[in-house]
C-alpha cells in the first residue's frame, strides 16, 4: 500500500477523503470546510461552531485533524472526521446535539451519528462518543487510500474534541496510547508490495508469486 509522507499531500488527501465521506455518508449535503492539521495535544480534532474562515464564495467552517493523530490507522481518522462532520451537519440544520458547554453529546448526536455510519458508545458524564466500526475499515480498504505516515510527536492523544472546542474522553482507546488498528498489514518479502486485510488471510503477490507475510 502506498504511503503519504508530505504534509501538502496529506492535507490534499484529507480534502479528498472529506469529499468522499460527504458524498457517501451525507449525500453531498454538507458544505466544504477548510481542512486543517494543527497541533492539538491530547485531542483528535475539532469542528468550529461558526464559519470562521473567509473566502471569495463566503465563509467556511474549520475542520481540524490533530497533527498528533494524523498517522493513526486510517479508520481512526475516518471516525474522527465523520464525528466532526456530524457536528457540522447539526450546525447547518439547527440541531442542538451538545450541551453543558459542548461537553455532553446527547441522544440527538447519537441518532445522527449512527444514521451516518458511526458506531456510538456511552461515555459517562460526556454522553455519547464514537469509535471506529468494521464498516469504516471495509470502507477504507474499498477506497485503497494511501496511508498517511506523517504525524507530530507529542503526548499520546486520549480525547475527542467537542463541537465547541471542549475536550472529551476518547472511546475504546487504551490508556496512554493509540487504539490498535483493526486491519492486518501483509508485505511481499521480495518486492515489498503491501496490502491490508480485516482478518487472517493467505495472499500471494501477483508479481512475485510469493506468499505475503503479516507484519506488526
Amino acid at each position: 500500500m502506498k504511503e503519504t509522507t508530505k504534509m501538502s499531500r496529506a492535507v490534499s488527501q484529507l480534502e479528498h477523503i472529506y469529499n468522499s465521506l460527504n458524498t457517501d455518508f451525507f449525500s453531498g449535503e454538507l458544505p466544504v470546510p477548510i481542512i486543517t492539521v494543527q497541533s492539538k495535544p491530547g485531542t483528535f480534532g475539532h469542528c468550529t461552531t461558526a464559519k470562521v474562515w473567509q473566502r471569495k464564495d463566503g465563509g467556511a467552517y474549520e475542520l481540524n485533524i490533530a497533527a498528533e493523530v494524523l498517522n493513526y490507522p486510517i479508520e481512526e481518522m475516518l471516525d474522527t472526521m465523520l464525528h466532526e462532520m456530524v457536528h457540522l451537519f447539526c450546525r447547518e440544520n439547527g440541531i442542538k446535539e451538545v450541551s453543558r458547554g459542548g461537553k455532553y453529546h446527547n441522544k440527538k448526536f447519537k441518532d445522527i451519528a449512527e444514521a451516518h455510519g458511526l458506531t456510538c458508545v456511552p461515555c459517562g458524564q460526556y454522553g455519547w462518543n464514537t469509535t471506529p466500526g468494521d464498516n469504516l475499515v471495509e470502507y477504507a480498504l474499498s477506497k485503497n487510500w494511501n496511508e498517511i505516515r506523517i504525524g507530530r510527536s507529542s503526548l499520546p492523544p486520549m480525547l475527542h474534541i467537542g463541537a465547541t472546542g471542549v475536550a472529551q474522553p476518547g472511546a475504546g482507546q487504551a490508556q496512554g496510547g493509540k487504539r490498535p488498528s483493526s486491519t492486518r498489514k501483509l508485505v511481499c518479502p521480495c518486492c515489498g508490495q503491501s496490502v491490508r486485510a480485516t482478518k487472517k488471510v493467505n495472499i500471494l503477490c501477483g508479481d512475485c508469486m510469493e506468499t505475503m507475510v503479516e507484519t506488526a
